[in-house]
């Protein structure tokens, strides 16, 4: 597990909005550990909670997989990779500045960021997006951050009727057990 997070680690340029096109790969079409489902619903829960989304996602993922040690394996798998590039450049970043072949590949970095951003939003829309509930939320929201309403409301008024949804349309479970009380 710790190599499979350590060569998303290796891939992941653009920060945790990326993640989840290297975790399907990864995870779901390589090692067959998860599913889509699963990698959507940590990647919402990576938002949601303080932190960075990626490592996030990461301790998610890696806990379903073997727990604790999972979680672990996992996390330092994604962070070594940054973690050494970060203390190789900060002695040549000056330097990596001012390089125009640096600055080129940069840009060229970028575009393949923009590519991965759209797998993602495609990702989770197929997951998300499933009926006329969700594309409702989706609007909602939608709507709320062009008249820039807190993004910190717009979670928790999703979850909200989320909640209240579920407990409208799916019966209770000792109603389902008991034969609905007739």
């Amino acid at each position: 597990m710790f190599l499979s997070f350590l060569k998303i680690g290796c891939l992941l340029l653009g920060g945790g909005y990326v993640i989840v096109p290297l975790l399907r790969s990864e995870l779901i079409e390589k090692n067959n550990w998860i599913n889509e489902e699963d990698i959507v619903n940590f990647y919402a829960l990576g938002q949601c909670v303080p932190g960075i989304i990626a490592i996030n996602t990461t301790l998610f993922v890696g806990y379903k997989l073997r727990g604790k040690t999972g979680a672990l394996a996992a996390f330092f798998g994604l962070i070594l990779p940054p973690f050494l590039a970060i203390i190789f450049l900060a002695s040549i970043l000056i330097k990596l500045a001012q390089n125009v072949i640096a600055n080129d590949i940069f840009w060229g970095v970028n575009v393949a960021i923009i590519i991965l951003l759209f797998l993602t939003v495609k990702e989770v829309w197929k997951n998300s997006i499933v009926d006329k509930f969700t594309f409702f939320i989706f609007l909602g929201i939608l709507l709320m951050s062009i008249f820039g309403i807190s993004p910190s409301i717009s979670i928790v008024l999703s979850a909200i009727s989320g909640i209240l949804y579920k407990k409208i349309t799916k019966p209770n479970k000792a109603d389902e057990i008991s034969g609905g009380g007739e």
